[in-house]
């Protein structure tokens, strides 16, 4: 399949993009009827092994799971092999670059209660927005969690596993991640 047949397959399944989207590869890209998944202008989305030479691991992913969820991608987006998983709410800023094989992920997937989680009790699983700011650079390999708000200008070094509010222009590292400096 050629980038132009999925984009419009995107259409069909009310992805609503804007001018000069770029695929290299074809990402795996899911709306849930009722969801809202919006990706900007001058996005480039990378989903093929050789299109970014720090190895992805996979196809770019980006799924809303539940029929009010939502992703807003904005304009001069980079992605590359990364996972963006959204029973809630995940907002990424314009001009944001998401490194290689990065996951962000709104939610538990599973319920925490062993009774819920047994019985397969989707209602239960715990979901927080994740609001990625404007010129935020994201390292390769980072898992981005529940709940975790960047500021404009931020900087997540690789392979952090990221949680909790970090202010503007922040440099963040580590598992868990830590602020180590301001820009």
């Amino acid at each position: 399949m050629n980038s132009n047949w999925f984009k419009l397959f995107m259409k069909v399944t009310r992805v609503n993009y804007g001018k000069n989207l770029i695929l290299k590869g074809i990402p795996v890209i899911f709306n849930k009827k009722g969801a809202k998944l919006i990706i900007g202008y001058n996005v480039t989305i990378k989903s093929s092994f050789l299109s970014n030479l720090v190895g992805l691991y996979q196809r770019t992913i980006i799924v809303t799971r539940t029929d009010k969820a939502e992703i807003n991608i904005g304009n001069n987006v980079g992605i590359s092999g990364a996972t963006i998983y959204a029973r809630k709410s995940i907002i990424i800023g314009n001009n944001t670059h998401i490194g290689g094989n990065t996951k962000i992920l709104d939610n538990d997937f599973h319920p925490l209660e062993i009774e819920a989680r047994n019985a397969d009790i989707k209602e239960k699983i715990g979901a927080k927005q994740i609001v990625i700011g404007e010129n935020c650079f994201i390292g390769c390999n980072v898992l981005i969690l529940k709940g975790t708000v960047l500021g404009n200008g931020c900087i997540v070094g690789a392979g952090a596993v990221v949680s909790g509010k970090f202010e503007e222009n922040s440099i963040i590292v580590g598992n868990p991640a830590k602020a180590i400096r301001k820009l």
